[in-house]
C-alpha cells in the first residue's frame, strides 16, 4: 500500500517547526512541534546508509517520541542490507531497532511514561492485552507484527526527508536522532541508568542471555555449544555461564573472537575449519555423547542443521537465536528419531517492557555485566564504517556512538552530533 505521509511542516531554519496536524479520530489536537533531526536513510534496496536532515512528526495517541542516546548495528540490520531474501520495498526507511532515549514527548492516553523518563526502545511490544501478554509462558504479543506495515498504528509514517514520507523500521527507528514509537514499545527504567550501557537489553544482550535462561533453560552442570561469537553470541554464553554450565564450548570461524569469548566465561573455543569432520563429530568427540544444549547465533541454515545434530540424542536442545528467515531448513528426519528438541527464540523469551525493565535493575545491581560487550565509539556519520567493519567479521562486539548530552526535552539540537552505539554481531 502507499506509504501515507504527515502533513508536511512549513519551511523553516528553526530547529522546532509549528505546524497544525490534519485532525482525525486518534489525533492530538493541540499544537505541536516537528522536530528536525538527522537519521541514517536507506532510500533504495541493496543502497548504503545515507545521513539526511529528517522531519520527526509529533507523537501522536498513544505514542512517545523519544530522543536516541545510544542504539546499535546488529545482524539483523545487516541481513536487511545483503539478503535478498529479506529485501522488501518499502523505501526510503530509517531502520536500527536496539537503542536507548529519553522521553521529549507523549501524545494523547499515555501514562507509563512521561517527559524525561528514560527509556528502552523494544522492536517486542508488550501490549498487556492479547493472548500472548497474559500468559505468563509466552512473550510474543500480538502488536509485534505491526512492524510488518513499516508504518504506525494509523498507516502512517512521523517521517518526512526532502518532502517523501520515510517508512519505519521494526517498531522502532532508532537510527534517527528522534523517533517515535508506540507507548507499548517503550520501556521505562532506572533513571540513574547509563543509557551508553543498557541500551544493549534493547535486543543483543537479552536475546542471547535469555535465549540461554529462559527458552533453552540451562542446566547446571550441563554442557553448552554457541554457535557463532558475534555480541549475540557472547550473551549466549553469558547465559549459559550464569544458568551453571560447566562446561561452554564456542564455535567460530574467526580465532580473533576466541579471547573475547573466554572472557566472557567459554572454557574453549574452536575452529570448524581446522577439522577434516564434520563439526558435530568434532563436538562428539569432544564431550563422548554430544552437548547438552546448542545455540544457533548465526542465521545459517547449515549451522542449524550442525548444531541440531551436536545435541545429545537422548535429551539435547537446540535453539535457533540467528535471524533466519525466507529460506527452508533441510535437516534429516533422523534427528528427531531421538530425544532431541529444535527451540526458536525471540528477544531470548523476555516478555518486551517487563524484560527490559528488570534486565536494567539487574545491570545497576551488578548482577549482569553488559561492559565486556561494548568496546568502540563511532559517530552517526560513521556508519557506513561499522558496516564494513561486520562484514568483514573485524569486530564482534558493540560500538557506542554516544549522542550529544541530554539537556532537557526541547532544549537538545537536533542538528548537533550524535552518538549511535553499532551492535557488531557478525
Amino acid at each position: 500500500s502507499a506509504l501515507a505521509a504527515p502533513n508536511a511542516p512549513p519551511v523553516s531554519t528553526g530547529v522546532n517547526l509549528k505546524v497544525s496536524p490534519l485532525l482525525g479520530p486518534n489525533e492530538i489536537t493541540d499544537w505541536m512541534d516537528v522536530i528536525r533531526c538527522r537519521a541514517a536513510i536507506v532510500w533504495k534496496p541493496g543502497g548504503s546508509f545515507s545521513i539526511e536532515e529528517v522531519e520527526v512528526a509529533p507523537p501522536k495517541a498513544k505514542e512517545v517520541r523519544i530522543k536516541m542516546v545510544a542504539t546499535a548495528l546488529c545482524g539483523t540490520e545487516m541481513k536487511m542490507l545483503k539478503d535478498k531474501n529479506l529485501q522488501h520495498q518499502h523505501y526510503p526507511i530509517i531502520m536500527g531497532h536496539e537503542g536507548a532515549g529519553i522521553v521529549e514527548s507523549v501524545g494523547k492516553g499515555v501514562s507509563t511514561v512521561k517527559a524525561g523518563d528514560k527509556v528502552i526502545a523494544l522492536f517486542l511490544p508488550q501490549c498487556g492485552e492479547c493472548t500472548s501478554c497474559l500468559n505468563s509462558a509466552d512473550n510474543l504479543c500480538i502488536k509485534f507484527k505491526q512492524g510488518e506495515t513499516y508504518l504506525m498504528s494509523d498507516g502512517t509514517s512521523r517521517f518526512t526527508c526532502k518532502g517523501k514520507p520515510v517508512y519505519h523500521f521494526g517498531n522502532t527507528s532508532t537510527f534517527s536522532e528522534y523517533t517515535v514509537m508506540n507507548e507499548i514499545s517503550v520501556a521505562k527504567i532506572d533513571a540513574a541508568a547509563p543509557l551508553e550501557k543498557v541500551f544493549l537489553v534493547s535486543c543483543g544482550f537479552s536475546t542471547g542471555y535469555g535465549g540461554a535462561i529462559n527458552t533453552a533453560k540451562v542446566t547446571p552442570g550441563s554442557t553448552c555449544a554457541v554457535f557463532g561469537l558475534g555480541g549475540v553470541g557472547l550473551s549466549v554464553i553469558m547465559g549459559c555461564k550464569a544458568a551453571g554450565a560447566t562446561r561452554i564450548i564456542a564455535v567460530d570461524t574467526n580465532k580473533d573472537k576466541f579471547e573475547k569469548a573466554k572472557e566472557v566465561g567459554a572454557t574453549e573455543c574452536i575452529n570448524p575449519q581446522d577439522y577434516e569432520k564434520p563439526i558435530q563429530e568434532v563436538l562428539f568427540d569432544l564431550t563422548g555423547d554430544g552437548v547438552d544444549f546448542s545455540f544457533e547465533v548465526i542465521g545459517n541454515p547449515e549451522t542449524v542443521a550442525a548444531a541440531l545434530a551436536s545435541c545429545r540424542e537422548s535429551h539435547g536442545v537446540c535453539v535457533i537465536i540467528g535471524l533466519i528467515i525466507g529460506v527452508q531448513l533441510n535437516i534429516s528426519g533422523h534427528l528427531f528419531f531421538s530425544g532431541r528438541s529444535l527451540k526458536g527464540s525471540v528477544y531470548g523469551g523476555w516478555k518486551g517492557r517487563d524484560g527490559a525493565s528488570k534486565l536494567v535493575s539487574d545491570y545497576m545491581a551488578k548482577k549482569i555485566n553488559l561492559d565486556a560487550l561494548i568496546t568502540h565509539t563511532l559517530n552517526l556519520d560513521k556508519i557506513n564504517e561499522a558496516v564494513e567493519l561486520m562484514k568483514t567479521g573485524k569486530w564482534q562486539v558493540t560500538y557506542t556512538i554516544f549522542m550529544s548530552k541530554y539537556l532537557g526535552p526541547r532544549e537538545m539540537h537536533p542538528l548537533c552530533p550524535v552518538t549511535l552505539s553499532m551492535m557488531l554481531t557478525n
